[in-house]
């Protein structure tokens, strides 16, 4: 089964303004992203404003994405939703229409218990089909539930196709304990970028960047010294990312996103989704005028 590997890209959900699903914006992002060296996307997760989008929008971003890849780099489609129903045809809906693979936030808002959220995602993994690759998907911060390692452990056991996590918050040492899940194979992603060469390092499989949708040939110059185990140069483009993306992150990363990608021509508008906010006209502007001149676009040699 196909694993998520190297900078996977949780990509932004561009609307018109009339807050349609931007369809043409979408391909030409699809296209940016992948010309830009970065190995896999990922639409319709946190940074895509997934829990603002209707199901029939999201299958439309997952439908978008995944055809006009067109198998240039694998597309996992995030199809964690506010309640098991949603969940399961977004996750169907998934395997209908070619995706490599799937990947489910756990359940938000009510605190569930650790048994509540293994019978959940295992409900889900044995509603499709058993060679079609699922990864759980941990952010605590946002969704008051955490992904532990004993959930990983038995999900994984009883559902082969649960192949991985993305691990959204910063604890390196749950990160190398999940990669001990299923006898070492379990396949583990890190979501906050400060930790995308550590986790790398220490037997992870990559970063899921939304900051790179930005700064792609950052991210692949890094995953390139990775491959190459490169360390001292993995280290000083971390560092350089770093940089850049507290600058991106600083108010709110993904209306920053919005703004510079719409400054490229990659996308038509810097609209959100209400009730998600954009950046003021001041904040923009200072966004933009900081990035130039950090020179965002270099990439460190050695």
């Amino acid at each position: 089964m196909k694993k998520l590997f190297g900078t996977v890209v949780p990509i932004i959900t561009p609307l018109t303004e009339d807050d349609k699903i931007d369809v043409e914006s979408l391909k030409k992002l699809t296209d940016h992203c992948i010309d830009g060296g970065l190995q896999c996307l990922y639409p319709c997760g946190t940074t895509g404003e997934m829990m603002y989008l209707t199901v029939e929008e999201r299958k439309l971003a997952a439908e978008t994405v995944v055809r006009h890849a067109a198998g240039r780099v694998p597309v996992f489609v995030h199809v964690g939703a506010w309640n098991l129903a949603d969940t399961l045809e977004l996750a169907k809906h998934a395997v209908q229409i070619g995706a490599d693979g799937v990947g489910i936030v756990t359940p938000a808002f009510y605190q569930i218990s650790d048994r509540g959220i293994a019978e959940y995602y295992t409900t889900i993994a044995k509603a499709l089909p058993e060679d079609f690759p699922v990864y759980l998907y941990g952010i605590p911060q946002n969704a008051v539930n955490d992904l532990s390692v004993s959930v990983c452990e038995a999900v994984a056991k009883e559902c082969p196709n649960v192949v991985g996590a993305k691990y959204s918050f910063p604890d390196m040492t749950r990160l190398q304990q999940l990669m001990t899940v299923k006898n070492g194979e379990f396949s583990v992603l890190v979501g906050p970028d400060h930790l995308f060469e550590a986790v790398v390092a220490v037997g992870g499989d990559g970063v899921v960047s939304g900051n790179a949708m930005c700064i792609p040939e950052h991210y692949a110059a890094v995953w390139d010294a990775l491959q190459k185990e490169d360390m001292k140069l993995a280290t000083k483009l971390q560092r350089r990312t770093n940089i850049l993306n507290a600058t991106m992150c600083a108010i709110n990363n993904i209306a920053a996103y919005k703004v510079i990608l719409k400054a490229e021509g990659v996308i038509a508008t810097t609209k959100m989704r209400r009730p998600m906010e954009n950046l003021t006209p001041e904040q923009e502007e200072q966004l933009l005028k900081t990035m130039k001149e950090l020179n965002y676009r270099v990439v460190p040699q050695m």
